[in-house]
């Protein structure tokens, strides 16, 4: 069975974007070394890549090349996407999605992106891990780690590790 997980940054501040959906205050620690840790190395372990619209759009408007073509990507949308950048599926429904991937045996399943889908699976109870980059810098506001929802969860700390630059990286387990 395939483990949903989740892996983003953010700010000290609590958003993972300014207020117009600018990540270049992340993109300044492209070069950060997060050693085990670097997002290179979790993708590895990922055979399947769920995204949000507003995800998959934002990652449309870029440049560089479709970073996801060796996996199974999904996104979370009620409306049809007529020239994907890459190869990849849409669902429109959260509910059957979670059991759908539930059922995957070939990797696990990253919730790649804003707080919105992660929270929808927190919600349910289907996010099993989620690793936070805590960035050394305010940001003043944007689009919060995760929206204001409602929704109540006690997360089990798994790990806390200073590492480079000031950044700080938490792993939570929902399970």
């Amino acid at each position: 069975m395939a483990r949903i997980r989740g892996y983003i940054a953010t700010s000290l501040d609590g958003f993972i974007a300014t207020t117009d959906d600018s990540l270049d205050w992340l993109f300044a620690y492209g070069d950060l070394d997060l050693g085990p840790h670097d997002y290179r190395h979790f993708l590895d372990g990922i055979r399947t890549v769920v995204m949000g619209r507003g995800t998959y759009d934002f990652l449309a408007r870029d440049n560089s090349p479709w970073a996801y073509e060796d996996k199974r990507v999904l996104v979370v949308t009620s409306q049809s996407i007529p020239r994907s950048k890459g190869p990849l599926q849409t669902r429109g429904n959260v509910d059957a999605l979670i059991a759908e991937l539930r059922s995957l045996d070939d990797g696990d399943v990253w919730i790649l992106g804003g707080g919105q889908l992660q929270m929808s699976f927190i919600e349910r109870g289907a996010l099993d891990d989620l690793q936070i980059y805590v960035m050394p810098e305010l940001i003043g506001g944007g689009r919060p780690l995760f929206p204001a929802t409602g929704a109540k969860a006690t997360p089990h700390l798994m790990a806390a590790d200073a590492l480079d630059r000031g950044c700080v990286r938490l792993h939570y387990s929902f399970v």
